[in-house]
């Protein structure tokens, strides 16, 4: 070969390395902005209404706060989908057409000029979701960024709990766990903790993380949703789970250990803990208070015997903040039937009924494990819990759902460099003959 030849070829096989490790880094900063993103997503749907902080905190600084991340979100979410490149979701579709009865219930101002902030909120919400649709293919990607977001949120309840128990546990709300540093309450937290440890449990179970990162989520989560005695998350992640694991039996080996597990450690703490348990599940209520979902039901009739005209009936009062009557709803069909309208209740039944739908027909795997996981969740806390029609972390776990359940977005492959072929010199032919 001849060094002009030699020097071509070790040129052309150095610019094909850099370009390779350009285009590794560049993946690797996307990642980290959609990351990002997704954080300052789940910083937007914290809220701005809870327990009293350590440090107080006023309301307008909070919203301040929770609203810049969701134009943050936005703004990088756009800058690294300049393209506007999206994937066609069901998910995607039906809440864009959510906006529909929002707007039209808000544009008469029954509500005041808030309800069309809110609606302003909701578009800048889904309009970050459609950017980061880019990035849905089926993978655990979004599922990771999930868990470490909300850990690093329960991190911070669990600070404030340290520094100072009392805030942290105010006989306000009967001494549970509440945020002492970011105003969150019990039911909130409660949801976080359950959603990481469901999901925590199912990585392990698909092996897609070690048992010791697995066990520090877990653990850690597990004792915060103790401390918040949320019923409504207990009973989502253990339904959730156990729906979540019973897709996975027939394929996995671990799966079934570990449900044969769970049934044997559930039937001895039945049996040993009954009483116990019996004790933190009602929380000291009466039997009153209990069945009435802790006054919740009061709220539910009096919403429903409320008169409504025809407008309201079809598309709801407009987007407010989930309270009837200045008491909260706390149930999400209620809340959108009052702020969107039977068109809303339809819109969210079909958002959940689809998702669903799709699990069901995919062939057994980790994702779609995750993906039912999540909507079991979403669909039991909306018997207690708002959100579903709004900007909130449910919209955020059913939006992972819909991640999990797209399909692989098809793979460009590589152009692979024409190599020269090499020229043997005439002595060394003679060589190889001979």
């Amino acid at each position: 070969m001849s060094p002009d030849h030699k020097d071509l070829t070790d040129l052309t096989d150095h610019k094909d390395l850099t370009d390779l490790t350009d285009h590794t880094d560049h993946t690797d900063h996307t990642s980290k902005i959609v990351g990002t993103v997704w954080g300052l997503l789940i910083l937007n749907t914290l809220g701005s209404a809870g327990a009293k902080t350590i440090v107080p905190l006023p309301r307008s600084l909070i919203q301040m706060v929770t609203m810049g991340a969701l134009v943050a979100a936005f703004t990088l979410a756009l800058a690294v989908n300049l393209r506007l490149r999206i994937r066609a979701s069901a998910f995607g579709f039906l809440l864009t057409l959510l906006l529909v009865p929002s707007v039209i219930s808000s544009a008469d101002l029954e509500s005041g000029f808030g309800a069309l902030f809110r609606c302003a909120r909701l578009a800048l919400f889904i309009g970050t979701l459609w950017l980061l649709s880019r990035w849905w293919d089926g993978g655990l990607t979004f599922v990771r960024h999930h868990i470490r977001m909300y850990f690093v949120v329960l991190g911070s309840v669990a600070a404030g709990a340290i520094i100072s128990p009392g805030a942290a546990m105010p006989e306000l709300y009967g001494g549970r766990l509440v945020g002492a540093l970011w105003p969150l309450t019990p039911p909130q937290i409660g949801q976080y903790a359950a959603v990481i440890i469901g999901l925590s449990v199912l990585l392990v179970l698909g092996r897609r993380t070690d048992r010791t990162s697995a066990a520090v989520v877990i653990v850690p989560a597990l004792v915060l949703l103790a401390l918040t005695h949320t019923r409504t998350a207990t009973l989502g992640l253990l339904i959730g789970l156990a729906l979540a694991i019973a897709s996975l039996v027939l394929t996995s080996a671990a799966a079934r250990r570990f449900f044969a597990w769970a049934v044997l450690c559930a039937t001895v703490a039945a049996v040993g803990f009954g009483s116990a348990l019996q004790a933190w599940f009602l929380r000291g209520q009466s039997q009153e208070n209990f069945t009435s979902l802790t006054g919740r039901a009061k709220v539910w009739h009096a919403l429903l015997a409320a008169p409504r005209s025809t407008s309201e009936y079809l598309f709801g009062a407009g987007l407010g903040d989930k309270s009837f009557g200045g008491l909260p709803i706390d149930n999400s069909w209620l809340a959108v039937y009052h702020e969107q309208g039977m068109t809303g209740v339809a819109l969210v039944a079909a958002i959940i009924i689809v998702l669903g739908g799709v699990a069901l027909l995919q062939p057994p795997s980790l994702s779609r494990a995750c993906a039912i996981f999540l909507i079991s969740y979403c669909a039991i806390a909306s018997y207690t819990e708002a959100g579903l029609g709004d900007a909130s972390p449910y919209l955020l776990h059913l939006a992972v759902a819909a991640s999990l359940l797209a399909a692989p977005a098809a793979a460009t492959p590589l152009a692979t460099p024409e190599v020269p072929g090499r020229r043997i010199p005439q002595g060394a032919r003679r060589t190889e003959v001979t």
